[in-house]
């Protein structure tokens, strides 16, 4: 317990699956968390939840891959902090269909929250994060960013690229005393892949070739969150931590 005690952490796409879980275990952790997310009903009743509970927690609906909405919520978090100690770039969609049929929309709408809103989220932080003096990004990537699967070309491309910047971003950001790191999910059990882990056959093919013999949690994959957040992560950036089962410790 308390290994976030007195740190400000941000977790986008933060009122339900993994962000939810992170941001609950951040706040139990001794954390001042803010739960942000498009769905802003769902983020107040998360934070106050939280708070019931005498844990910290503030909520904002913001839409990451709008300009304007992650100004406001760097403002507010300037105005009543100063700093950010953790940033988790959670927020994420996907869109499932073949390349081949894959419209302009769609692909903008992927790339306009996966990756153009991590990217706005990473650098718009920046000064918060230099004035903690220990900060920590971390980026939530996908295995799908390493493998090929059908339908799922688009989303992994985002996920790669965003694998791609951690390790650019844990170079120009390390002078600046801020680590960033990846974590890399395969199968979670949450809403996102709900449906197809519905699919029988399917499961099991997959569930075959996982050495644990289960699928992830939410909260599997915010106790990985919570390794990079905390002290104990102090002298690692620019990792890549995939949770997929056991199939790969790291990337």
């Amino acid at each position: 317990m308390d290994r976030l005690k007195d740190k400000i952490a941000l977790v986008t796409g933060s009122a339900a699956g993994i962000g939810l879980a992170t941001a609950q275990l951040f706040a139990a952790e001794g954390a001042h968390v803010y739960i942000t997310d498009v769905a802003g009903d769902a983020a107040e009743k998360a934070a106050a939840e939280l708070t019931a509970k005498g844990l910290k927690a503030s909520a904002m609906t913001v839409d990451v891959s709008r300009g304007q909405d992650v100004t406001a919520l760097m403002r507010a978090i300037e105005q009543q902090h100063k700093k950010l100690d953790v940033v988790v770039n959670n927020a994420g969609i996907n869109v499932r269909t073949d390349f081949r049929n894959m419209s302009d929309a769609d692909w903008v709408r992927l790339r306009e929250v996966n990756l153009d809103g991590m990217i706005r989220i990473a650098r718009d932080a920046f000064p918060l994060l230099k004035a903690s003096g220990r900060g920590s990004l971390i980026n939530l990537a996908s295995i799908m960013g390493h493998r090929g699967m059908r339908t799922l070309a688009a989303y992994g491309a985002t996920k790669g690229a965003m694998s791609a910047l951690t390790r650019g971003l844990a170079v120009e950001y390390a002078p600046f005393g801020i680590r960033v790191n990846a974590l890399a999910p395969g199968f979670i059990e949450t809403a996102l892949t709900e449906r197809v882990l519905r699919i029988e056959a399917f499961s099991k093919a997959l569930l075959d070739r996982t050495p644990m013999r289960r699928f992830g949690t939410s909260e599997d994959v915010a106790n990985a969150a919570l390794f990079f957040a905390s002290d104990e992560s102090g002298y690692i950036t620019g990792a890549e931590l995939a949770i997929d089962g056991g199939m790969q410790a790291a990337l």
